[in-house]
C-alpha cells in the first residue's frame, strides 16, 4: 500500500484564508487607530486673533 499525498485544496479553504487575512487587517487598523487616539497632542494656549481691514477684502459673485 502506497502513501498518497493529498495535494488538492478544499472548497472553502480559500474563503477561510481570505476571511482570516481580512480580519487580521481590520484588527491591525483598529489597534493603530486606538493607539493614535491615545496620543495627546498639545493645544495652543494663546487665542489667535487678527483683524483684517475692509479694503483687503474682495467680493466674489
Amino acid at each position: 500500500m502506497q502513501f498518497h499525498k493529498k495535494t488538492s485544496v478544499g472548497k472553502y479553504s480559500f474563503i477561510i484564508r481570505l476571511l482570516v487575512k481580512a480580519s487580521l487587517l481590520f484588527l491591525l487598523v483598529f489597534v493603530a487607530i486606538v493607539l493614535i487616539d491615545k496620543i495627546d497632542f498639545p493645544a495652543p494656549n494663546k487665542k489667535i486673533e487678527k483683524t483684517i481691514p475692509n479694503e483687503n477684502l474682495k467680493i466674489v459673485k
